[in-house]
């Protein structure tokens, strides 16, 4: 089973963004862009584990202590950079909790044998990935500057930067990723209430 630990997104926040990706999708017809009900706050991706160990996932993640994070959407860029952009993305400022967070499900994670993350948490909704090539967020030494997202940057940068709205987490949850031709279908497993 292919999971990852992640948080919900308020429905008017969600409204938003789909009216966003709405308005600015044309200016990149190519890309592959997220659907607004699959979008979520990923804390840890922890990748195919067998289904018996699910289980032990779900009793270490009840064991997480951790505030109640306020987070704001607001403003987008581009992984890994701008000029040789091959993600899209919506920005987050947060309160130090979900940092917290996320620090405290890794190291439980890592309790289990699941890696620790090499990079620090970063907290964004990807919105968009372009076709073809890697989707990846990471620099590369094959990146080279592409003018993928160039019209939608041309455009973006014509706005104010756009808010979203804020909303406070008050659970986070173990999903399933399955994968298909159609895109990728989320599963909630099992949820956690933050205290």
């Amino acid at each position: 089973m292919r999971l990852f630990i992640a948080l919900d997104i308020d429905d008017a926040i969600r409204e938003r963004i789909a009216r966003f990706l709405e308005g600015v999708s044309g200016f990149v017809p190519d890309a592959r862009w997220a659907k607004p009900e699959s979008l979520h706050v990923t804390l840890k991706f922890i990748g195919e584990q067998p289904e018996p160990a699910v289980q032990r996932i779900k009793q270490t993640l009840s064991s997480i202590q951790s505030g109640i994070p306020e987070i704001n959407f607001r403003g987008y860029g581009f992984f890994p950079t701008a000029k040789s952009a091959r993600v899209f993305w919506l920005g987050m400022e947060a309160a130090p909790q979900l940092a917290a967070m996320a620090a405290a499900i890794d190291d439980k994670m890592a309790t289990l044998g699941i890696p620790k993350e090499d990079r620090a948490f970063s907290p964004h909704l990807t919105l968009a990935r372009s076709a073809g090539g890697s989707g990846s967020p990471r620099r590369s030494r094959t990146d080279a500057p592409n003018r993928t997202f160039q019209r939608l940057q041309e455009k973006l940068a014509a706005l104010s930067t756009p808010e979203f709205g804020t909303m406070t987490a008050r659970e986070f949850f173990l999903y399933q990723s399955q994968l298909s031709p159609k895109g990728s279908k989320y599963t909630k497993l099992a949820g956690f209430a933050l205290t």
